[in-house]
Formats: structure tokens, C-alpha cells, sequence
């Protein structure tokens, strides 16, 4: 049923994550004015020109699509074509809002961020959170500040981060709950009863972009951090090791507890070939169980162990 009094919302999102909310701003017949995302870019290995998932999810939809390069654009964009909405909605959208964005809607610039804020303010919440051995993370609509992430909170979910999830694990079940959290959020702007809790900002922690060098394993880090990592980096970039002067990728393992004797941090220390290898780490063992060798895709650990010769004693760097 149509509700009374529409909405005029302008969404603005890029990646995968702010799917499930635009699918619920449609489905739930909320008034969309039109969608901003990033411009197509040169993508994989082939380096061919492809749209962001957002253009792609609108593909046979009859809602507008802007893709403005600067945030000079988009407020070049949102005069052009007259755009007047009450609210903007802001979901992984990869670009700072300007200030005389932010100030157009009348009932302000709301956004969905995958923490339980004000920890992990920044651009990789769920990375982060997983690469620190968190068992909690969460959901978030807030108001957005000039400041990022730091914005009157509307609404907040918490959600346990299973001890095997992976960061790609864990967007999925958070896309999926922030898609309904925001349309509650709506709801609650609409009827003018959403409320705005200031955050503490003493107890913000951040959230950085992950660094090139993040990615590679340090073997002398105990099993549990470099497990964590390897989970956190999952899909994407991927944390990774050397091994016979080649990346070898890694996407999966299992953290083993007991030390055995007489291995350095970086030694193949166990090869079973019907499930994979175990490697000694500061403390403890990670035994791998799906790899991607370099030009490859991804494989199971037995696969790559019937291609490729590993002995007991190897060096991984």
C-alpha cells in the first residue's frame, strides 16, 4: 500500500552493499526521485570499461541515474535537473556529500553505515572490525555531518560476527539488515518522531582503508591474528604470502593451537593432501585449506597441493 505523503528521496550509492536499501526504496514504493552513483571505470584484469553495481541493479528501471566525477558536479547535476528532494539517502557511495548538498533536503542527508558508531568511523568498518577479533559489529542510520561518520545517530542493530564469517560474509548480512533498518528509519522521518542521539565522540575509533601493506602475512604474528586477517581481507584485496618467489593468495583457513617443535614462523610444518597444509606462526599453527596462486583462480588447498611441490620445512614469506 502507497503511503500517504511520499518522501522525495535522492539516493546516492555505488557498490554492492547499498543494493538491498535502494531494492527496498523501490519495492516499497517511497517516492525516488533518482540515483547518484560513481562513473563507469576501467575494472579486472582486462581493464574494460564497466558501470558500478548500482547502475547495473537500475538496468531496465526507469529511475534516473546521474554519475557525477566531483562533488562540483553533483551539485551541478542536482541544479540542472531541478532535483528537490525532502531527503538524500546515502549508501556506500564513495564520495563525500559538500555542504550545499548536505544543506538542500529540508529533512537533511541520512546514511547507512555497517558499525555500531561511533566505533569504526571510515571506509572499511567491517574489514577492520573482523582483522581485530571483534564477535560483535552492527548497523547504524545517522544524520550526516560534514564530519564523516560522525553524525547525530538515528537508529543503531548489533550483529555477532560468527567466528568463521568473512568480511564478505558479514556486508551481505549487514546490506541485507541495513536495508530494512533504513526503511524503518524513513518511516520514522515521515511520521517526524526518528530520533537524533549526538555521539560520544571520546569513544570514536577509526576505520582506514586498508594498506597495500597490510596485505601480506607476517608468519611471526600469532594464529589467531593472522586467521583474523585472512578473514577480514575476504573477498577483497586478499591477504597473501610468498612462496617459492611467487604471491600466493590466501581466502580460508583454520587456526591450530598446538606448536610443533623445531618449525620457525613461516615453515611448512604439515601437508595433508586431501585438505590442505599448515604453516607455523608465532603461536600456534594456521593450517590452509583455499588459495589462489598467482594468474589463477581461486582453489582449494588440496588443488593447489596436487600442482604444485611443497615440502615439510618450505619458507613462506
Amino acid at each position: 500500500m502507497r503511503r500517504a505523503k511520499q518522501l522525495k528521496i535522492l539516493f546516492c550509492g555505488t557498490a554492492q552493499f547499498a543494493l538491498p536499501t535502494l531494492g527496498h526504496i523501490i519495492e516499497n514504493k517511497w517516492e525516488l526521485l533518482g540515483v547518484v552513483t560513481q562513473p563507469d571505470r576501467r575494472r579486472g584484469r582486462g581493464r574494460k570499461i564497466a558501470s558500478p553495481p548500482v547502475k547495473e541493479f537500475l538496468s531496465g528501471h526507469t529511475v534516473p541515474v546521474y554519475q557525477p566525477a566531483t562533488p562540483q558536479e553533483l551539485i551541478e547535476i542536482i541544479d540542472k535537473y531541478d532535483l528537490k528532494p525532502d531527503l538524500i539517502v546515502v549508501v556506500a557511495y564513495g564520495m563525500l556529500l559538500p555542504s550545499e548538498v548536505l544543506d538542500l533536503p529540508p529533512l537533511g542527508c541520512i546514511n547507512l553505515h555497517p558499525s555500531l558508531l561511533p566505533r569504526y568511523r571510515g571506509a572499511a568498518p567491517i574489514q577492520r572490525a573482523i582483522m581485530n577479533g571483534e564477535q560483535v559489529s552492527g548497523i547504524t542510520s545517522m544524520y550526516l555531518s560534514e564530519e564523516m561518520d560522525a553524525g547525530d545517530i538515528i537508529l543503531q542493530e548489533e550483529a555477532e560476527i560468527p567466528e568463521d564469517a568473512t568480511a564478505g560474509d558479514m556486508a551481505s548480512v549487514l546490506a541485507e539488515r541495513g536495508a530494512v533498518l533504513i526503511d524503518q528509519t524513513l518511516t520514522m522521518i515521515q511520521q517526524g518522531t526518528a530520533p537524533r542521539h549526538p555521539q560520544d565522540h571520546s569513544r570514536a575509533t577509526c576505520a582506514p582503508p586498508l594498506r597495500r601493506e597490510e596485505e601480506q602475512i607476517d608468519w611471526s604474528h600469532d594464529a589467531a591474528k593472522i586467521y583474523n586477517q585472512i578473514r577480514g581481507m575476504n573477498p577483497k584485496p586478499g591477504a597473501y604470502t610468498v612462496i617459492k618467489g611467487r604471491i600466493l593468495k590466501l581466502w580460508r583457513s583454520q587456526v591450530i593451537a598446538d606448536k610443533i617443535s623445531g618449525f620457525l614462523p613461516g615453515e611448512v610444518v604439515e601437508i595433508n593432501p586431501k585438505t590442505g597444509f599448515s604453516v607455523q606462526t608465532g603461536s600456534g599453527r594456521i593450517f590452509l585449506t583455499e588459495v589462489q596462486p598467482a594468474g589463477r583462480a581461486r582453489m582449494s588447498a588440496a588443488a593447489y597441493l596436487r600442482g604444485n611441490k611443497i615440502s615439510q620445512g618450505l619458507r613462506l614469506g
